[in-house]
C-alpha cells in the first residue's frame, strides 16, 4: 500500500502476476489493472484476474491495488493530504475505496462451493517519499456481502515498506533507474460462513516479510518480490504457504 497517484489526465497499464508456493498445492494468476488519473489527487482503476491455478490458501490481498482472487475489482484513490518537507521530500496519505464483483473463476477448498456475492475493500496508507528514501505503511479491509447463509472470508490486511534509491543507481533516461525495498504484509482473515453458520478451522492471521526491487526506464517500469512467513496462525482446513511472489510490469505514456 503506497500513496503516489497518478497525474492528471494520465493513466498507466498496469499486468502483474501472482504466484503462491504451499505445501500440498500452488496458486498462480495475472492480472490486468487499468488506472486513469481524473486529478492530480484522484484516481480510478479497474482489474481483471486469469486464473492458472488455485490451492485452499488462506485469503489474501497479495497487492495493495490488485487482490490475490478470481475477482474483479475497480478502485478510487484519493491523496488527500501532501506536503512537501523539503527538496525532492513529500509527506502525504491517501484513501481508497472500492467494489469487487465475483469473477466466473473459483477459488479451491471450501470456498469453491460457496454462493457468492460481491464485496468492497476500503484502506488508507501514509508515508514519506524522498530522491533516496521511501517509508509507506497502510491498513485495508475487505469485506464481502452474504448470499444465502453463505459468505467468504472477510479480510483484515496491513502493510509496512522501506525502500531505498542508491545513488550509483540513481539515472536518467536511457539508464534504468532502481529502488530496493523491504516489504512487510500481514492478513487477518474471519473465517467462511456457510449455510449461517461460521466454519471452524477457516480463521488465519499472517505476516509475510521479503525484498522487492522496481526499475523504471523512460515510460516503463517493472517490480518484483517474493515474501517468506514470518509468523502464522491458520486454521486446519487452510493450507500453509511457503512463500509468495509476484511480477509486475507498467506502462504510462
Amino acid at each position: 500500500m503506497t500513496t503516489p497517484t497518478n497525474a492528471d489526465d494520465g493513466w498507466a497499464i498496469d499486468v502483474g502476476l501472482m504466484g503462491r508456493k504451499g505445501e500440498e498445492g500452488d496458486g498462480a494468476m495475472l492480472r490486468t489493472m487499468f488506472s486513469y488519473g481524473l486529478t492530480e489527487d484522484l484516481q480510478v482503476s479497474w482489474s481483471l484476474p486469469v486464473v492458472f491455478s488455485s490451492a485452499a490458501f488462506a485469503p489474501a490481498r497479495m497487492t495493495g491495488m490488485m487482490p490475490g482472487s478470481g475477482d474483479f475489482e475497480a478502485i478510487g484513490a484519493w491523496r488527500f493530504h501532501r506536503q512537501a518537507t523539503g527538496v525532492g521530500t513529500r509527506f502525504e496519505s491517501t484513501a481508497y475505496a472500492g467494489a469487487i464483483i465475483p469473477g466466473p473463476q473459483r477459488g479451491a477448498g471450501m470456498a469453491r462451493d460457496l454462493k457468492r456475492a460481491p464485496g468492497t475493500y476500503t484502506a488508507v496508507s501514509t508515508g514519506m517519499a524522498s530522491r533516496s528514501h521511501y517509508a509507506w505503511g497502510g491498513v485495508g479491509y475487505t469485506r464481502f456481502f452474504e448470499s444465502e447463509g453463505d459468505r467468504r472470508a472477510n479480510v483484515f490486511s496491513y502493510s509496512a515498506v522501506w525502500g531505498y534509491r542508491p545513488p550509483p543507481l540513481q539515472k536518467e533516461y536511457p539508464h534504468w533507474d532502481w529502488r530496493l525495498f523491504v516489504e512487510m504484509t500481514g492478513e487477518r482473515s474471519q473465517g467462511i460462513r456457510r449455510d449461517g453458520l461460521d466454519m471452524p478451522e477457516t480463521r488465519g492471521h499472517q505476516i509475510f516479510l521479503g525484498p522487492a526491487t522496481l526499475g523504471i526506464y523512460k515510460n516503463y517500469a517493472i517490480e518484483g518480490g517474493i515474501q517468506f512467513p514470518v509468523y502464522r496462525d491458520i486454521g486446519a482446513r487452510l493450507q500453509r504457504e511457503t512463500f509468495r511472489l509476484a511480477i509486475n510490469f507498467t506502462y504510462f505514456p
